[in-house]
């Protein structure tokens, strides 16, 4: 890949990322247009970038590729399926917390009001801790299968 191409890329990079910020420092009287220029800017900032991955990179990758075809997409695959594992496991439990956050207030916010509805309130609540085991099990599927 050409040094003048990398260099044009970079200084494309760094201008989008530059001329916003000028932008605002010397028109701060109109605001409304900053937005739609910074909208732009950000649209042009992540066009350019990833057409410089696929510049850079497109090349290189293709040369592995060709050399380690067997090794690399084994190597790949196992590594997504740890990540999708993470994921599972890591989104799940998130979303689990969320959700007993909100449910076990609610259920201490009734119970203290009426005493009777002890055992709704706590099916609603695990439920919601149900989520994160379900993300368990399955990152557990996951990785049984790698």
């Amino acid at each position: 890949m050409s040094t003048i191409i990398k260099i044009t890329i970079f200084a494309a990079l760094l201008l989008s990322i530059v001329i916003p910020f000028a932008a605002y420092a010397f028109g701060e009287k109109t605001r409304g247009r900053y937005k739609k220029a910074l909208l732009i800017n950000l649209s042009l900032f992540v066009t350019i970038l990833v057409t410089g991955i696929i510049v850079v990179f497109g090349d290189t990758a293709m040369a592995e590729e060709t050399a380690e075809a067997v090794s690399s997409s084994s190597g790949l695959a196992t590594g997504l399926g740890y990540i999708s594992a993470a994921l599972a496991t890591g989104l799940s439990c998130l979303g689990g917390g969320i959700a007993v956050a909100s449910s076990a207030s609610a259920a201490l916010g009734a119970i203290s009001e009426d005493q009777s509805i002890l055992g709704k309130s706590l099916i609603f609540v695990g439920l919601s801790e149900g989520v994160a085991l379900y993300g368990l099990i399955i990152s557990f599927m996951i990785l049984s299968r790698l």
